[in-house]
């Protein structure tokens, strides 16, 4: 029969041994980074146009992660990757539909300067019918819809 105070010792001991486990790095264990969700660049984003179909949209930024199925005019896209360090990066991007056409999107992209600089000169040319054959690779980017 073991006394009260070898019963703690032991106690003791065993508490601290399972405490070292995780706080002691073993040299030479390999963590990798673990990535989930849709990856999303700003060349999607800047892709989008409001008036694309949910196939076009489909095409451009993939399967969308959640799919609401209480307001199905709303997808989000969700990305993280966590470092073997501890660090974690999560981006979101919830894209919204109006009578079955991209309406807008939110999230931590926005579309970049040259994409919206791009977008206004395409419709002012659309708007004064001066779109003809020679001006047509300054236009909009075509996303092709898949069949």
């Amino acid at each position: 029969m073991m006394s009260p105070i070898s019963r703690l010792l032991v106690l003791a001991v065993l508490a601290i041994s399972l405490v070292g486990c995780s706080y002691f790095q073993f040299p030479g264990v390999h963590k990798i980074p673990i990535q989930q969700g849709n990856i999303i660049t700003q060349e999607m984003i800047d892709q989008l146009r409001p008036g694309m179909t949910r196939s076009q949209v489909r095409y451009v930024l993939g399967t969308p992660l959640i799919a609401d199925t209480f307001n199905q005019d709303r997808w989000d896209y969700l990305f993280s990757l966590k470092m073997p360090s501890g660090k974690e990066l999560r981006e979101r991007v919830s894209v919204y539909f109006t009578n079955e056409k991209l309406s807008h999107f939110s999230g931590n992209y926005a579309p970049s300067q040259g994409a919206l600089a791009a977008d206004t000169s395409s419709r002012e040319l659309e708007d004064e019918t001066l779109l003809g054959d020679d001006l047509l690779e300054s236009g909009p980017i075509a996303v092709p819809v898949p069949d």
